[in-house]
Formats: C-alpha cells, sequence, structure tokens
C-alpha cells in the first residue's frame, strides 16, 4: 500500500478511501485507468481510477498539522497558502496559523516582525531560494516544517543538474505561479533560465533556437522571464526542459519534443545529445496519473463531468480543460455548489468567475456523469 500519512479524519472519505484502496490491491501499477462505476438505478456515476489528494499534498498537510501540535505555545506560520485549497487553508486559519504572504507574493505580515522563536512552514509549492534566506537571517530554520513536495524538489535537483552541465534551464509554468517562480529562483543560481508558458510560446523560442528572429527582439517576445544577463544568441545552444508539475504533462512533452525538433535542425542528429538534456524524469507521478485517468473517464463516456478543487488551482484548471473538450463539465470547489437539481454554481476557469446555471443536469435516464478531482482536493 502506498505510504499513509496522519491527517485529520474531516479530509478522509469511507467511501472513496475504501473504493482507492481496492483498486489499489487488484490492481497495484497502476495499470488500469478505466474508471470506478457507481450505480444508483438509472443514475450511474464514474470516478477517475486517479483523483484527489496526492502524496505532496498529503505530506504538506501532515507537516502543518504537526507543526500546530509540537508549538502550542508558539506563533506558527505559512509563507503562503499550504495548497490550493480553501477548505485546508481556512482550517489552518482557524487553528492559528497566519499566513505570510499572498499566493502572488505581496506581503500580508512583514518578515521584520518574526522571532527566532517563530515558527515558519515552507508550503506544499517550495519557495524561492531568498526567501529561504531570509528565513535564515531572521533566525528561523526553514527546513524544520518545509513541506516542499518531493516531485518538486526532483525537479529543481534536475534543473541544477543540468544546470552545472552547462544547459540552459527552460521552465514550462506560469510566471506568477509560487512553483515556478520557486523553480526559476533554484534554477538562476547556476545556470540561464527562461520561463514559457504554453506552446504558442515555445514555438517563438523554437525560432530563436534556430535563428529565424533577430535576438534583439527577444527581451521583448519573453518580458521579465529571464535570469539575468541571458544572451539569447549565447544561451540557447545547450538547452533543457522542465515543468511546474501542476502542468498538462502532455503540453510538457509537446514543447520539449518542438524544442529538441529545433535544435536538432541546428546541430543535427549527431549533436543533439550535447545540446538538448533529456529531463522527462521530471514529470510528477501525480499529474501524469490523474491526466491519464480523466482521458481513460472520458473515453468511457458521459453525459456531463464534475471537477471538484480549488479555484486557483492549477491542476485543477488542467483537468477541467481536458473534460470540457469533450462534454459539459462544472468546475465546483465542494458540495455547496451543487445549489439544486436545477442549479449549480461553478467557476469558469477561463473568464476567473463564477457563473450560475440553471437545468444543468439533464433530465434523461440512463444518466452517466464523470467525477474526479484535483490534487489538492480533499
Amino acid at each position: 500500500m502506498p505510504k499513509e500519512f496522519l491527517i485529520p479524519d474531516q479530509y478522509r472519505s469511507p467511501l472513496v478511501g475504501a473504493l482507492k484502496k481496492q483498486r489499489h490491491a487488484s490492481d497495484a501499477k497502476k495499470r488500469d485507468t478505466t474508471p470506478t462505476i457507481l450505480q444508483f438505478g438509472a443514475v450511474q456515476f464514474k470516478l477517475a481510477r486517479h483523483f484527489g489528494f496526492c502524496y505532496g499534498v498529503e505530506n504538506a498537510i501532515e507537516t502543518a498539522y504537526r507543526a500546530l501540535d509540537e508549538n502550542p505555545n508558539k506563533r506558527v506560520f505559512l509563507l503562503s497558502e499550504m495548497i490550493h485549497n480553501e477548505q485546508v487553508n481556512n482550517d489552518l486559519r482557524r487553528r492559528g496559523i497566519e499566513f505570510l504572504q499572498t499566493t502572488h507574493g505581496e506581503q500580508l505580515i512583514p518578515f521584520e516582525s518574526l522571532t527566532p522563536q517563530d515558527v515558519v512552514i515552507v508550503p506544499a509549492f517550495g519557495t524561492t531560494v531568498e526567501l529561504f534566506e531570509r528565513l535564515k537571517a531572521a533566525g528561523i530554520n526553514p527546513q524544520s516544517y518545509n513541506a516542499t513536495c518531493p516531485f518538486v524538489e526532483k525537479v529543481w535537483k534536475r534543473a541544477d543538474q543540468i544546470g552545472a552541465e552547462g544547459y540552459t534551464v527552460i521552465i514550462h509554468g506560469k510566471e506568477i505561479h509560487e512553483e515556478t517562480r520557486a523553480t526559476f529562483s533554484h534554477a538562476r543560481q547556476n545556470a540561464p533560465s527562461l520561463v514559457i508558458r504554453d506552446m504558442a510560446e515555445a514555438q517563438t523560442l523554437a525560432e530563436f533556437i534556430k535563428k529565424q528572429r533577430d535576438c534583439s527582439t527577444f527581451h521583448e517576445a519573453f518580458p521579465n522571464r529571464t535570469s539575468a544577463g541571458f544572451d539569447p544568441a549565447r544561451d540557447l545552444t545547450r538547452i533543457g526542459v522542465v515543468n511546474q508539475t501542476t502542468m498538462l504533462a502532455t503540453d510538457t512533452l509537446a514543447i520539449a519534443d518542438l524544442l529538441r525538433s529545433s535544435m536538432l535542425a541546428v546541430v543535427g542528429e549527431a549533436a543533439i545529445a550535447n545540446h538538448f538534456a533529456d529531463t522527462r524524469d521530471t514529470l510528477c507521478y501525480a499529474t501524469w496519473d490523474n491526466q491519464t485517468a480523466v482521458r481513460a473517464l472520458l473515453e468511457s463516456g458521459g453525459d456531463l463531468a464534475i471537477v471538484v478543487g480549488g479555484y486557483n488551482s492549477s491542476n485543477t484548471s488542467h483537468l477541467v480543460e481536458l473534460c470540457e473538450a469533450q462534454v459539459p463539465t462544472f468546475y465546483i470547489r465542494d458540495e455547496s455548489e451543487l445549489l439544486s437539481a436545477e442549479r449549480i454554481r461553478h467557476f469558469d476557469w477561463r473568464a476567473t468567475e463564477l457563473r450560475e446555471t440553471t437545468n444543468w443536469l439533464p433530465a434523461k435516464r440512463p444518466l452517466s456523469v464523470l467525477i474526479t478531482a484535483g490534487a489538492s482536493c480533499p
């Protein structure tokens, strides 16, 4: 069985827990990605093979509650949200944890107010090298309750490795996301680094690699996205791609393939291994599993999909993106958004706004409802 973390019972479900254990017992190597089917008369619910809390999230939650238990008479802070789930973050606040920053890095509590007696938890996304050093300067050991996801740290280590070998680090991620800011901070310590958001930006980058664009326009194409002193003429001759772990894994692979092909066109097959680093081993298993399970869920057929997760959760929004390409999809944070059989409140992740839809639940029977959840969803 997978490692069992000590997290509050409120985040567990006897039904879901039993289903996951049953699936793991019959398919420990996770080869079967077909959904679990629950039949209630004429209504069928299909649960994705993989969904909900991942290893890194459970590790982070265990760390946060342990910090509270072990320091009853101390001030306990989080650098920012522990994970992208309002339910979890609100419960931590109720128990006395204060947040030092917003997820975008705006200061809520001055670092100058911290003392060596305070406890600061590093969230699952990790943090920048600069913030690690700032906490140390305040007399706080950031490793005491460091909840950085091991798979995020794996990306950092691989970026360090290829950087030490002379490669430029290309990071596929959202530049404002905490994890990408942290990865960029770590990568640029040892190597020229650049953040790109999507395939369109990868295609632009490919044009610079193939010298189809003038290098003098590079920083206009990628403003505030490069390490200091980044020189495209020098720094785009040897590259490797890592990602924000919550991005679509297939997008990262496609971007890496495009950039490799672009480099191949410049240096040729005989030299490609010395100009493009293989970093496929940095893809997060949970992101890959959840996205693969959603594809199998969709292939099984259904009338609509419900995706559950925090509204600022990157990995959840990508599951929604996959689902809505095939069936009517509703992105909800929890069961309170199911207002009735006629009305549902749901999040439009593209417009970043809540909406209410009427007559959302088809009257047809039999009815098949697809259900999945993001990695930060209880």
